[in-house]
């Protein structure tokens, strides 16, 4: 069963940058490497390797953001509601959108909300443009996502929805 699980999640690499550490003896390199995995069905990770080689780094990744999982709320495809994300300096702000509209995004939000499994949503990203914050500012917002029946019952009326879903 965790087998399955493991052979459908796909992993995109979001960035690869080499970094410089200062030892005694001069300078070592490396590589770091950001890298998103998700099931394509409402399951999507963030994992960050660090390695002397570009493959090791992608390999800690993937192993990093299949621990780092997180389950999103959708609705037919698209986000229940409208939420905006931070971390750090970065800000993102993700709306739902009407069926076949597509994903509106760039960076490392379109890979994020791709791999989550949704289809149709419009997002902007604020303030700072590192790729890491910013990948996990939209993780922030996602883990935000309220589900519609578990508010219907909490609230205890009916949740009028602005979209068409399809």
């Amino acid at each position: 069963m965790i087998e399955n699980k493991e052979q459908e999640l796909k992993e995109k690499v979001v960035q690869i940058r080499r970094v410089t550490k200062v030892v005694k003896g001069g300078k070592k390199m490396g590589f770091r490497a950001v890298v998103v995995v998700g099931d394509m069905n409402s399951h999507v990770g963030l994992g960050i390797g660090k390695a002397a080689e570009v493959s090791a780094a992608i390999r800690k990744g993937v192993e990093a953001a299949k621990k780092n999982q997180i389950a999103v709320a959708q609705i037919a495809g698209t986000l229940p509601h409208d939420i905006i994300g931070k971390f750090g300096a970065s800000e993102v702000v993700l709306r739902p959108a009407p069926h076949g509209t597509g994903v509106i995004a760039g960076g490392s939000v379109r890979t994020i909300l791709e791999l989550s499994g949704i289809k149709n949503v419009v997002a902007k990203s604020v303030g700072s443009n590192n790729a890491i914050n910013v990948a996990r500012a939209t993780l922030a917002a996602l883990c935000l996502l309220k589900v519609l029946d578990n508010e219907k019952i909490l609230r205890g009326k009916e949740i009028k929805v602005d979209y068409v879903a399809a």
